[in-house]
Parts: structure tokens; C-alpha cells; sequence
């Protein structure tokens, strides 16, 4: 039998890294999760990674634990830092964003793409309703996979590509909703708020946008929320 082509999928646990699971699935890859515990404030959108890969039925969920709270810088990462309440007309770049966490995290991705003989990264970055993160536009993603066709033996030495992957790099949050839900990604078992309570708090910046996407796709949010003011 002829063996499927492998993909690596960043999977946060996420609203978007839920999607880019569902958007791999239905290329026909055989899909490989990687996650991290970053010591970030929570970790309960951790927990929704590993749902949603048992829902794909996956062979191997990978888990990679680094210190980024060591570094801190963000309200992710630093509890002395407060979470800010959300603006999604936000301009400025929130305290939420994690220094360099997306070019850390695609470093892990490719090289365990490597070992994997996987031709794919996956990862969901976006520069519609991002927040502002610098690590979610286009120009990031071209450059880093520029330096990435020069730093594994795949591609360097034996000529292999390792693409990444940005399905939803120009997508509304509502169009995600909207790819995600004609896929059937579970987001039930998603988790996208930086607060990280039991119930999704509603009103941080990831609450806001996810919560607009929602209304703007016209479907109904399945997971639980402290208050829904949009």
C-alpha cells in the first residue's frame, strides 16, 4: 500500500490550529501534532490539543516542554503581567504577544519534520484578526522558510522541500469559522482564551475576535463562555 504523505501540524489547542488540523486532514496527509507546554499562564488549552488529536485518531502526538516563562515579556508567560480586556480594533501590539514564540515553535516543527520524512509544516498564522503579533504575517512566514530551506540535511544537503503551510494566513476569523465548520473540525474541544479559565472568560482580545467570528459565520459558539458580549 502506498504510504500517505506526512504533515506536521502546530496544534495549540486553538480555534486556528484546530482548523489547520482539519484543513491537513482533508488533503489526505498523514497528520502529525506537535504542541508545547511553554509554562504558559494556563494549560488548558494543552489539554484541548490532546482531545483534538485523539479525535483525528493521529499516531503520535508530540509534546515538547520548553521554559519560555524564563524569558517572560508577555502576559502568557508572566503572571505579574495583567491579561488585557479585549479590543478587536486593536492597533497596537497587545501584551499577549510571546517574544519570538512562532519562529521558536516552527524551529521544533521542522526539525521533527526531519526525522519524519514530512514534506509539510502546518501552522495557523494569520494577518487579518491577529492581534497585531508580528510572528503571524506573511513576511515572517516567507523569510523563515527561506532560512529553514538552509538549515536541515533534508533540504540543504538532499534537496527535500519542507513547505509551510498557512491556509488561514488571509482569512476573517469568520471564514475560518466557516472553513473549519464545513471540514468538521471538533471545536468543541477548543480553548482560545488567554485567561484560562474553566469557562472561556469572553472578554480578553482571543475572546473577542473568536466570539465575532462566530456571529459574523452565523453559528453558535459550542464551547462555554462567562459572559458573550458580542
Amino acid at each position: 500500500m502506498e504510504q500517505k504523505e506526512k504533515a506536521v501540524v502546530l496544534l495549540s489547542g486553538g480555534l486556528d490550529s484546530c482548523t489547520c488540523m482539519a484543513v491537513a486532514k482533508s488533503k489526505g496527509y498523514d497528520i502529525y501534532p506537535i504542541s508545547f507546554n511553554y509554562h504558559q499562564r494556563h494549560s488548558i488549552e494543552l489539554e484541548g490539543a490532546k482531545k483534538i488529536a485523539e479525535f483525528y485518531g493521529v499516531k503520535r502526538h508530540l509534546i515538547i516542554e520548553t521554559n519560555m516563562d524564563a524569558i517572560g515579556g508577555s502576559a502568557l508567560t508572566d503572571k505579574n503581567i495583567d491579561v488585557p480586556e479585549g479590543d478587536v480594533n486593536r492597533t497596537e501590539v497587545p501584551d499577549t504577544y510571546v517574544p519570538a514564540r512562532n519562529m521558536i515553535f516552527l524551529s521544533y516543527a521542522m526539525g521533527y519534520a526531519e526525522v519524519l520524512g514530512a514534506s509539510h509544516v502546518y501552522i495557523g498564522v494569520n494577518s487579518v484578526d491577529y492581534s497585531g503579533y508580528p510572528d503571524c504575517r506573511p513576511e515572517f512566514i516567507s523569510r523563515f522558510q527561506e532560512l529553514a530551506n538552509f538549515a536541515t540535511t533534508a533540504t540543504a544537503v538532499k534537496g527535500k522541500t519542507i513547505t509551510i503551510e498557512t491556509p488561514l494566513q488571509t482569512l476573517s476569523k469568520a471564514d475560518i469559522v466557516k472553513l473549519g465548520m464545513k471540514l468538521g473540525a471538533p471545536y468543541q474541544f477548543t480553548h482560545s482564551c488567554y485567561n484560562g479559565g474553566e469557562k472561556a472568560c469572553g472578554v480578553c482580545d482571543s475572546c473577542k475576535l473568536r466570539l465575532q467570528g462566530f456571529k459574523e459565520a452565523g453559528y453558535e459558539d459550542p464551547i462555554e463562555y462567562e459572559t458573550r458580549d458580542i
